[in-house]
């Protein structure tokens, strides 16, 4: 928690804050969960802008799990493009993180 002494001062320096009473924060990052419990966030407000501010509180750190969802569509124009099979051409779709051009690429020797 912050001290009201220290609150006192940001207000006094011209910086209006809220404490916000948060059970968590969850940060994702593009391959990480990052999981706060029972942090303390002030919000600052100076001059119209606004920053958050996340202190203590038990960190966990997570790979994001990443689900890729591929049409039936994409499949088959992969397959008419490369002459694959439907498991190939999933394959080559999942390992492209769903970009098709990336499968095809994949499927005819490209890296």
């Amino acid at each position: 928690m912050a001290s009201p002494k220290d609150l006192k001062k940001l207000k006094k320096m011209g910086i209006e804050t809220d404490q916000i009473n948060a059970l968590r924060v969850i940060i994702e990052t593009q391959d990480t969960v990052i999981t706060i419990e029972e942090p303390t966030v002030i919000q600052a407000r100076v001059g119209g802008q606004s920053a958050i501010t996340v202190m203590g509180g038990k960190r966990t750190e997570k790979p994001k799990e990443t689900r890729i969802e591929v049409s039936q569509e994409d499949i088959q124009f992969v397959m008419d493009q490369t002459g694959k099979s439907e498991k190939e051409a999933r394959e080559a779709l999942l390992k492209a993180n769903g970009d098709v051009a990336t499968a095809i690429s994949l499927l005819n020797g490209g890296s």
